[in-house]
């Protein structure tokens, strides 16, 4: 008996986490790029220039341990359109700002 409740606490305990991690990005861009922000942007290409940064650790390659030694740190920086957070690739920041296209050409 004391082996189930000690599972059901557990899982109790874990809820508020997986019910948080599970929100899909949460975040609506209107409410942090305003429609003057977003129409000072010539292009998708100038939208990805000026979302913020992110910066990643990534594994080395082969090669780099060879140059570099034992110790090396490889980095990767790229931008977070969304603004959540992560870094983004072309697909996400072209649909960040295809949504706020439509928002804000209405």
């Amino acid at each position: 008996m004391n082996v189930v409740k000690c599972v059901i606490l557990k899982l109790l305990l874990l809820l508020p986490i997986t019910t948080v991690a599970g929100k899909s990005g949460g975040v609506d861009l209107s409410e942090i790029i305003s429609k003057e922000e977003f129409l000072s942007y010539k292009d998708v290409g100038e939208f990805i220039d000026q979302a913020p940064k992110v910066t990643i650790t990534v594994k080395p390659e082969q090669k780099d341990i060879k140059e570099y030694g034992k110790g090396v740190v490889k980095s990767l920086t790229g931008s977070d359109c969304n603004r959540d957070g992560k870094m983004d690739d072309n697909a996400t920041c072209n649909a960040a700002y295809y949504k706020l296209w439509i928002k804000y050409s209405r």
